[in-house]
């Protein structure tokens, strides 16, 4: 059973890691996915190749999360090539961890521009959208981080507790209009980012999880799948913890 067939969905940073598994899975399900990258271009049109594979229609934009210009650009754009938009995945996202004594304001700038702006910036775009179809699914990717805080990652932390109260407010604005609002937090996600990690310190990180694993994309994925399709119609407003029982 494919749960988003003919849905258009747009995913911001999707050229690799969760962003990834997210297209992949909704493509899956007959999803039509419009998704962002900032510089990895190989990797967007591999990806680009490989759900048009499917059968269903996928293109990349190059697009800036943390500007408004490019955001209502790219939501334009989605709208002339796809002819709607159903479902808004804010992905994006970059860390630039340090001690809050040797952060630099620009590493503190960036990281809330990226990660939390750029929520702003694409919602507001889509928005009219769904209004005037009176239906729509937006689902942030925000952290366990802004859940519980962790040293090391203010800015991180900021910018994903910054998305939960966004996500909340959101729901409260426009649930009359039938559109849904909700957030994910990731806990430990195995990625090749983490893939160039220590192998001492991803093992204690798993021990650490009641779990005893990290997760995967596709743990990620299959929470957006339930937020974005008729399975989640009565749910907005909501942060799932995706996290192996980390925060329990």
């Amino acid at each position: 059973m494919k749960l988003l067939e003919g849905q258009n969905v747009i995913i911001t940073g999707a050229s690799r890691g969760i962003g990834m598994g997210i297209a992949q899975v909704f493509a899956n399900h007959g999803a039509n996915v419009a998704f962002t990258y900032s510089s990895s271009e190989a990797p967007a049109l591999a990806l680009e190749k490989e759900l048009t594979e499917k059968g269903v229609k996928a293109k990349a934009y190059k697009s800036n999360a943390a500007s408004f210009t490019d955001a209502e650009k790219l939501v334009e754009q989605v709208l002339e090539d796809f002819g709607g938009i159903d479902v808004l995945i804010n992905n994006a996202g970059i860390t630039k961890d340090n001690l809050l004594m040797r952060m630099a304001e620009e590493d503190f700038d960036s990281v809330i521009e990226i990660n939390l702006k750029s929520v702003f910036n694409m919602t507001k775009a889509v928005q009219r959208t769904m209004l005037k179809q009176r239906k729509g699914s937006i689902i942030n990717m925000s952290s366990v981080v802004g859940v519980k805080g962790n040293a090391g990652q203010t800015n991180y932390a900021a910018s994903k507790a910054g998305m939960i109260g966004f996500t909340k407010s959101v729901a409260l604005e426009l649930g009359s209009r039938n559109i849904r609002c909700n957030a994910i937090a990731p806990g430990f996600i195995e990625t090749e980012m983490t893939a160039k990690l220590d192998e001492k310190t991803v093992q204690s990180w798993r021990d650490g999880i009641p779990l005893k694993r990290g997760g995967s994309p596709e743990d990620i994925a299959n929470a957006c799948l339930f937020f974005a399709s008729d399975l989640s119609s009565y749910v907005t407003g909501q942060v799932l913890n995706v996290d192996g029982g980390m925060l329990t």
